[in-house]
């Protein structure tokens, strides 16, 4: 162990063998060493009292503004087999252009003849609808003959009927007069039989007058049956009228199910006729769906099915197309933290990747190789990355992006916000504070103010 102790050795030492003892005892104080410090410290000083620049940094990448500006799949319709490439991998292909050709590989459409012998089939459900439609006009024009000879026979049961009802009429005037007759011939037997009992008539005056009584009530009998037989025909023509509406109802019941039926049997056919017009018109589509076309003017950057005689689905993408001119945005993603700092129309500074930058976050102006951009949309919804969206495209004030950039390269970006002293944008950083985005209104100035009247 060492011994410690309070005697020093330094007298022992002889200093002037040794080169550090040397060097330590001719050391001078540096005046120019405190000069730089001290201007050093004054700059920096002075330094915090420089305009800042309050800004949000982004990372994101190149999109476009417009859904039919993306990079898009070239889809087939319908499956079938690979017949021949129009394209390679690179080519520019205007609207319409043809990709590819395919050839039916399903067993429904591989008649050679579908489409006529489907119009045939059509056409035949149409002429079977036609004479279903000429049936039922005949049956019309039945239906309007039966109506008119119905209509003829009541005529004539009604005129029948008022014959007898005008004979019943004429059989009670006669069965009046008889009553009368009788009254009549009563009243003289009873005065001639008074007479004969006195001997005033003879027994022959008293018989004639006897027959006389008798024949007004035998006309009296004659009128009631004949009354009673009018009576007769007359509710026998009521029934025949009752059982002439039966029997014509029932005719018309009959012609008019038979209508019905012909109306079912067309519309059937017609239904038919449209079903078969329906599947014309696939197969139609179908065949001209062979031909696979650009939907857009751009760029073949990927075929996604090879070969020939190679079979596809329906649906299945065969190659990508990439616009050759589309409005570009950049997706930027900012943190939920910093969302309520941001407002459609906000100033952004974009770093594009493959363009060389000097970047000052604080003083954008004094920045190079940056490019000029405004927030046109800010998503709603968080994103799956945990932050929210924000679209930004070009500013006109600004100068315009370069045109080499590609959809999906990489952007970085720089959302302005409120000027700032220096050592605020410190303070504020060091107490972990928001920067600011509120804009306080200065309170108007008593002369400026309105007069207040008072109400009398």
């Amino acid at each position: 162990m060492l011994n410690i102790s309070f005697e020093s050795i330094s007298a022992h030492i002889n200093k002037s063998e040794f080169k550090t003892f040397k060097n330590l005892e001719n050391r001078t104080n540096s005046k120019w060493l405190l000069k730089i410090l001290l201007t050093i410290f004054v700059i920096c000083i002075l330094s915090l009292f420089l305009p800042w620049t309050q800004n949000i940094r982004s990372i994101g990448k190149v999109s476009t503004l417009n859904p039919y500006d993306k990079p898009q799949n070239i889809q087939s319709l319908i499956g079938g087999r690979i017949d021949k490439w129009y394209i390679r991998q690179g080519d520019i292909v205007q609207v319409g252009d043809t990709i590819a050709i395919l050839t039916e590989a399903k067993e429904d459409y591989l008649d050679p003849q579908i489409l006529d012998n489907t119009k045939e089939q059509q056409n035949a459900k149409l002429r079977t609808a036609d004479a279903h439609l000429s049936k039922r006009n005949f049956l019309n024009e039945q239906l309007v003959s039966l109506g008119a000879l119905r209509d003829a026979k009541l005529e004539q049961l009604k005129i029948k009927k008022s014959q007898i009802e005008l004979k019943i009429a004429t059989a009670n005037l006669d069965l009046e007069a008889q009553k009368t007759y009788l009254e009549n011939a009563t009243k003289q037997l009873d005065r001639m039989l008074v007479m004969h009992e006195k001997g005033i008539k003879s027994l022959t005056d008293l018989e004639t007058k006897r027959l006389s009584k008798r024949e007004a009530e035998a006309k009296i009998n004659s009128v009631r049956n004949k009354l009673a037989e009018l009576e007769n025909d007359n509710s026998n023509i009521l029934r025949e009228i009752e059982i002439t509406n039966a029997d014509y109802t029932q005719k018309y019941s009959k012609l008019e199910s038979e209508i019905t039926s012909a109306d079912s049997y067309r519309y059937s056919a017609l239904g038919e006729s449209n079903k078969l017009q329906s599947k014309f018109n696939q197969i139609k589509q179908r065949q001209n769906a062979f031909v696979i076309t650009s939907p857009i003017h751009g760029r073949i950057t990927k075929v996604l099915q090879n070969g020939i005689g190679e079979y596809i689905k329906a649906q299945e993408s065969i190659a990508t197309i990439v616009p050759t001119s589309f409005q570009k945005a950049v997706d930027l993603y900012v943190k939920p933290y910093d969302m309520p700092l941001i407002q459609e129309g906000k100033k952004v500074r974009l770093q594009f990747d493959g363009w060389p930058a000097i970047v000052f976050s604080g003083w954008p102006d004094n920045s190079f190789g940056t490019f000029g951009g405004k927030v046109y949309a800010i998503d709603n919804d968080i994103s799956e990355n945990g932050m929210y969206r924000i679209i930004v495209i070009e500013d006109d004030e600004e100068k315009t992006w370069p045109e080499l950039i590609r959809i999906g390269s990489g952007a970085r970006g720089l959302l302005l916000l409120n000027d700032v002293k220096l050592y605020y944008e410190f303070w504020r950083k060091l107490n972990g504070f928001p920067p600011d985005f509120y804009d306080f209104e200065k309170p108007t100035s008593v002369k400026n103010k309105a007069p207040i009247k008072k109400v009398k």
